[in-house]
């Protein structure tokens, strides 16, 4: 791939990244790239001279005292270098305090400086809670139009056309401003025929939302689909992927998003609100210098970024800030994580408050399936809930197998070379089995709401036909009723749309189009909950006087809510495919708006992880990350195996000697043809070929830049230039050639380890340093090199994988 401002001359530019993996053989092509511009291209090409003067006699020649545009920046596909990112922002930081003592324009400048975080927050929650909204009115619309159009004004949806209807509660969807299909064409909605047709048109909307969205992630972004969850932890563990976060992405990924959504497939907007907001993130950060220029800052952004897009996602701020410290945030950047804390938290708040005034849903709530519980639960309750995440950890763990071996058979196969047809395949089977269930004909959001909620008298749903004795009512409670036929009718239907929606499921996520998964997977632990929710109120009913009833559930009381059990049930198997904990029980409270739950959805969520951990390890998005072969190091994944640094670096037995450049006897030609040669990102500095002994590492990057810069200074730099890398040239014939000094792209302290040291440190110095790659030394000699790529590789190989599948695939 092509970077701009780095392959120039007679340097050829290697996507491959040896600190983390080759791209060899990928067809990536993220023509998108320009709305995340690599950080050189902002300084305007190398327009400024950065040192030594030249004259007739010189023999030195120094162009590198000053910052030289370019140098220390990332390539796409490279990780970043935390320490050396965190040691420059310590270094600017200090240098805007210093100079903030000697003039009132300073000052200014550092207390705009620190004001720029928390006005970077307030951007982004003001965009992430407008699109959120945004998207939100679009997808309800577009939803409804597949059943039929308001001619009051075809854009409102089904619910807001009926506002200034007249009709009673109970005949509240049949206002006359709203027309299905079949009354829109035939003049009336009874029928045979009138069936066939609205059917007809819900399938025929379904294929076009689809098919627009799968064409325009294809054709636009056709890396960009899914949740981008898994991404966006390789990418705030350091990894670069340019082009992700963009504008472009930004716009498509909306688009697509609503389409896919509205299109009725088994899959969840809030998954990829997320990744929306780390565009929103991305993009604002390069207003403020702080972040355009430094990869590490900037991830702290996208990690509050990623709190606010749960906050708009579920009207949860405080569990957006906890997700995103529990599921995306990085291990380094966790050390950072109490500066932006606040920050996080500010821009999920700011967030949540501009969804809140945009008024989305028409309900003064931030998410449609927002519920209040009025009745306790009792402690014998804790039996079905426990039941309840034994089933959510079963689900989990099969969907993840289960979705897994589909995409790598997608990746495999055939079928990965026609998303148009799969996308295509699997909304006509999705829409076709959909429609003749109104449980799974409405939007999951819709299902899930109707689940959550307790419902009265005059309550139209299926589920609210109880035989009513109005003589047993006590106060504004409803006791518990024997079930009517609605009830059961609308039990075997929940039952049929758990099947449905169980396995079509894993054939929908990670398809060509954004998809998320929390609201699929909250759907199916609803319905589960549901069914076993009302099962239990009716035994409670029938069988008051059994012993486990009796003390509690008197006839005639409302001991059981069939809610709490669907809302339950949704936390543990979302709990069961994430393996979120804190984060997933704080959101859920955040839902219910109140504390008297919270022990029900912690019950139901640690077993739920249990079961699921006791089946896998890994959680959905862990997994897709290993499926996509990302370079990202877990940090909470044990090292237990006993073997050395030396078992790992490189070389090993039989292998070319480690490539290096000496510190002062090198020409330029020859750091060209080390360059052209290999396609690793830096080299090691010695003394001497013969003595090996290490002064520092450079990167390939670094080299090309700087040496590029010094020919645009001067022509008169060529190939039999010598390079040195000391403080003072060495002591040369005065007929030898000039030379030329880059001691400062040098870093004199690379981390090193012995070749003795135990793996299991050096993965922990890995994941908690945040390193590109550490050299070993045995008694000051350099040995070899530990890349991020080889530990990965070792760890791979230790579980018995392929160690070949840490690529970026």
């Amino acid at each position: 791939m092509d970077q701009k401002g780095y392959r120039r001359g007679s340097f050829q530019s290697s996507t491959s990244d040896e600190d983390m993996l080759e791209i060899a053989g990928a067809s990536l092509d993220f023509s998108m790239a320009d709305d995340d511009p690599p950080l050189d291209r902002e300084m305007g090409g190398f327009s400024s001279y950065n040192g030594g003067g030249m004259n007739g006699t010189s023999t030195m020649m120094d162009f590198l005292e000053e910052p030289l545009p370019g140098v220390g920046t990332y390539e796409d596909f490279n990780t970043i270098d935390w320490v050396r990112e965190k040691s420059r922002d310590r270094d600017r930081h200090r240098e805007i305090t210093s100079r903030s003592k000697e003039s009132t324009w300073a000052l200014i400048h550092s207390v705009s400086d620190a004001f720029s975080g928390w006005l970077l927050m307030l951007l982004i929650g003001l965009l992430a809670g407008s699109l959120a909204g945004l998207i939100d009115i679009s997808f309800f619309w577009m939803t409804d139009l597949k059943e039929g159009v308001c001619l009051a004004g075809f854009w409102f949806n089904h619910e807001h056309c009926c506002w200034k209807s007249h009709t009673t509660f109970t005949d509240r969807d049949k206002c006359p401003e709203w027309k299905s299909w079949s009354q829109l064409i035939l003049g009336h909605g009874e029928g045979a025929f009138a069936y066939i047709l609205n059917y007809f048109m819900y399938v025929i909307w379904a294929l076009l939302f689809s098919l627009l969205a799968v064409l325009l992630v294809k054709g636009f972004a056709p890396y960009f689909f899914c949740s981008g969850i898994p991404e966006i932890k390789t990418i705030l563990s350091g990894f670069i992927i340019r082009g992700y976060l963009g504008k472009w992405t930004l716009i498509i990924k909306t688009i697509t998003l609503v389409l896919a959504v509205s299109s009725g497939l088994s899959l969840g907007k809030e998954g990829p609100l997320v990744h929306v907001a780390c565009c929103c993130g991305n993009i604002l950060c390069h207003l403020f210098t702080k972040y355009r220029k430094n990869e590490a800052k900037r991830r702290e952004v996208l990690s509050a970024a990623a709190a606010a897009g749960v906050s708009v996602a579920f009207g949860a701020p405080i569990g957006g800030v906890l997700f995103s410290l529990e599921e995306v945030t990085s291990a380094f950047s966790i050390r950072s994580w109490r500066a932006t804390l606040w920050r996080s938290f500010f821009a999920a708040l700011v967030a949540a408050f501009t969804l809140r005034s945009i008024n989305p849903f028409g309900n003064s709530r931030l998410v449609l399936f927002y519920v209040e519980f009025h009745m306790p639960w009792h402690l014998l309750e804790l039996v079905p809930f426990f039941l309840l995440g034994i089933f959510g950890g079963l689900w989990g763990a099969f969907f993840i197998r289960s979705n897994i071996a589909w995409c790598r058979r997608r990746k495999t196969t055939k079928l990965g070379k026609y998303p148009v047809l799969e996308v295509f395949v699997v909304t006509a089977i999705t829409a076709l089995l959909a429609f003749p269930n109104e449980y799974t004909r409405m939007s999951t959001s819709e299902l899930i709401s109707e689940l959550f909620n307790d419902f009265f008298f005059l309550d139209s749903s299926k589920l609210c036909e109880y035989v009513n004795d109005f003589n047993s009512t006590k106060g504004d409670d409803l006791p518990d009723r024997a079930a009517g036929p609605g009830v059961y009718t609308a039990m075997w239907q929940l039952a049929l749309a758990l099947v449905m929606k169980v396995f079509i499921t894993i054939f929908t996520f990670g398809m060509k189009v954004p998809s998320g998964l929390f609201i699929p997977s909250m759907a199916v632990g609803a319905i589960a909950g549901r069914l076993l929710g009302v099962a239990v109120e009716q035994l409670a009913f029938y069988h008051h006087d059994w012993a486990i009833f009796s003390g509690w559930c008197s006839q005639g009381a409302d001991c059981i809510t069939p809610g709490l059990y669907a809302m339950v049930g949704a936390a543990a198997c979302l709990g069961g495919v994430t393996r979120m904990t804190v984060s997933l029980v704080v959101i859920m409270f955040e839902l219910t708006g109140g504390l008297e739950y919270i022990v029900p959805l912690m019950a139901a969520a640690m077993t739920s992880k249990w079961v699921a951990d006791a089946i896998g390890r890994e959680g959905i998005y862990d997994a897709h990350i290993r499926l996509n072969g990302y370079p990202f190091l877990d940090f909470f994944e044990e090292f237990s195996h006993k073997t050395l640094a030396m078992d790992v670096m490189r070389p090993r037995r039989n292998d070319p000697p480690l490539t290096v450049i000496t510190q002062d006897s090198m020409t330029v030609e020859d750091v060209e043809t080390i360059v052209n040669e290999t396609t690793y990102s830096g080299y090691p500095v010695v003394v001497s070929r013969e003595s090996q002994r290490l002064v520092g590492f450079v990167l390939r990057r670094d080299l090309i830049i700087s040496i590029e810069n010094a020919r645009k200074k001067q022509d008169g730099i060529v190939s039999f230039f010598f390079i040195y890398f000391t403080d003072h040239s060495p002591p040369l014939p005065p007929s030898s050639p000039s030379m030329l000094k880059l001691r400062s792209i040098l870093d004199l302290s690379p981390f090193t380890v012995t070749d003795q040291t135990p793996m299991e440190i050096v993965v922990d110095i890995f994941r908690k340093l945040g390193l590109r790659q550490c050299l070993v030394t045995h008694n000051g000699k350099l040995l070899g090199i530990i890349t991020k790529k080889d530990v990965l590789k070792h760890i791979a190989q230790l579980a018995n994988q392929d160690p070949d599948s840490i690529l970026f695939n």
